[in-house]
């Protein structure tokens, strides 16, 4: 019998093995599923509302999710080349580039953005320069490009089976309980990450709409010549970029300004640049500075400290790269709901078996328990 045990506990093993090294070859895209899966959990249940079946709750989750993002990229894709174009034609930035690269020899213009312009610029060989780069890096290009649709897939089916079946899941983990130390962290830890990842859900939403209203305000404010362009996407991609640790929204309205000052240094009035200052003043005590002091710690969860949320994001990315965004606030709700629920309990289990009455006939009384002595 012993002999079986073993047996068993060996494949177990192994097979437990196998399937940590294949979760750690995907350690980005399951990190990420399991942050998404939280962040989205209380609108999947909220769904419930409308009388849909789990699975089309769970599709609705990630269209609402993958389209919005989808446009903003396609968007913003778009509206960087258009100003990428026209910053090059109004600069002749073409020709100080061709002057200054060999490379760029043949290249006298850019072409038009149409199907037919562009094959124009390829049957002139405009595009030789780029296309001898990909033929050379082809091989890493092509494993960026998998790599990248091969997590994507992930990401997508593993949150899809987390919102449809998570509740198995959980019914499978409480299955391992004895004596309800391992229900409560469980427990515990599920709701703490709900709490905390759907914080950081509504963090990019509230800092979204708050940059909205203050580009837009702005605009009204300053001259036409540094305007702010596209307040509205500005506003949306400084609420994404909120989730990034320590430089955060700033990679977003530093290059603005940027963008926006540039033209009035290259020749406009340069009494302008104050309104630059200002917009620089706001973007940092509006929308950054403000919203990160009142509301992540309304929206950090809790019981998680919120200085130890944004350490956490700050050193997961060092430590363990792009992945270590998601995976290190997880690994700091875990670890310290261990050490606030289980641990003490671990720990004074001893105490209270010690103090225990075996044989049910003890004289020690809790201290708010009165006597039959006190009715007489």
């Amino acid at each position: 019998m012993n002999q079986k045990r073993a047996v068993v506990a060996a494949f177990g093993l192994l097979v437990t093995v196998a399937l940590a090294v294949l979760a750690y070859r995907f350690i980005a895209p399951l990190t990420v599923s399991v942050f998404l899966y939280y962040s989205t959990r209380r609108y999947f249940h909220a769904l419930r509302r409308l009388h849909l079946p789990r699975r089309v709750r769970a599709v609705s989750v990630l269209v609402s999710l993958a389209v919005p993002l989808l446009l903003l990229t396609t968007y913003a894709a778009v509206l960087l080349v258009l100003e990428a174009r026209h910053f090059v034609d109004q600069y002749a930035v073409v020709e100080t580039a061709a002057a200054a690269f060999p490379g760029f020899d043949g290249i006298d213009r850019i072409p038009e953005l149409s199907a037919h312009g562009l094959y124009e610029a390829y049957q002139a060989g405009e595009f030789a320069p780029f296309i001898e780069f990909a033929s050379e890096h082809a091989a890493f290009l092509t494993s960026l490009v998998s790599d990248f649709f091969l997590g994507l897939f992930v990401v997508i089916i593993v949150t899809y089976y987390l919102l449809v079946d998570g509740h198995r899941v959980r019914d499978w983990l409480l299955g391992f309980d004895d004596d309800g130390v391992i229900r409560d962290y469980f427990e515990a830890v599920d709701a703490e990450l709900e709490s905390v990842l759907f914080g950081n859900l509504l963090n990019v939403i509230a800092i979204s709409l708050i940059a909205i209203g203050a580009f837009e305000l702005y605009n009204l404010i300053a001259p036409a010549a540094v305007e702010i362009p596209y307040p509205a996407l500005a506003g949306v991609l400084t609420g994404v970029a909120s989730l990034i640790p320590v430089v955060g929204m700033k990679i977003v309205y530093l290059p603005l300004a940027a963008v926006t000052a540039l033209p009035v240094v290259l020749g406009g009035d340069q009494s302008l640049l104050v309104y630059v200052v200002a917009f620089l003043v706001v973007a940092v005590v509006v929308v950054d500075t403000i919203p990160d002091l009142l509301l992540r710690p309304i929206l950090s969860g809790k019981n998680t400290h919120v200085g130890l949320l944004m350490l956490a994001y700050t050193i997961g990315p060092v430590v363990l790269g792009f992945y270590g965004i998601f995976f290190a606030p997880i690994l700091l709700v875990a670890g310290l709901t261990f050490a606030t629920t289980t641990l003490p309990r671990l720990l004074n289990e001893d105490d209270v078996d010690a103090d225990a009455d075996t044989d049910g006939d003890s004289d020690t009384l809790p201290p708010d328990q009165r006597r039959l002595d006190d009715f007489a």
